[in-house]
């Protein structure tokens, strides 16, 4: 397997504004899982991001609820959403190009980021399959899958 060349910058420019998605729920650290759970059923989404007041703290997807916390039997009607976030968030700013986000999620190996305005404000989230599928570039849908998008390699139990 040879290895992944770097992105290449695309001959066109996007604001990510274009593509983002603006209408976001978010959910505080002390929700419980269930709660997410529930908006993100609502929403049909798979990922929210944890906010308190105008503080971002990281984002909760289904996976986290399901790895960090049902697989170890914990009550989701008890636990709080911050004992299974994943800490940390990467932003981007409305105003960039989507080139500079979809660097950002190959360099960081995620496959959302929030999306802030001028004034550090959440105003939405931008994911994968918004690049993908809204820019209308196939080449660059593909390119970006290529690089952000690796192969899990699951752990296996010898008995």
């Amino acid at each position: 397997m040879q290895p992944m060349q770097p992105m290449q910058p695309m001959p066109w420019k996007m604001p990510v504004k274009e593509v983002m998605t603006r209408d976001v729920a978010f959910i505080a650290p002390d929700n419980t899982i269930q709660s997410a759970a529930m908006v993100m059923q609502e929403r049909d989404v798979g990922a929210l991001p944890v906010r308190d007041g105008d503080q971002l703290f990281g984002m909760v997807t289904d996976r986290d609820i399901v790895v960090r916390s049902v697989a170890l039997g914990q009550d989701p009607r008890t636990t709080p959403v911050r004992q299974v976030m994943t800490r940390g968030l990467f932003c981007c700013y409305e105003e960039q190009d989507v080139h500079e986000a979809a660097h950002l999620m190959e360099s960081k190996q995620v496959r959302r980021l929030a999306v802030l305005d001028r004034m550090n404000r959440a105003v939405g989230i931008v994911s994968l399959g918004d690049l993908a599928i809204r820019t209308h570039d196939d080449l660059f849908a593909g390119t970006i899958l290529e690089h952000v998008v690796e192969p899990a390699h699951p752990h296996v139990a010898h008995a």
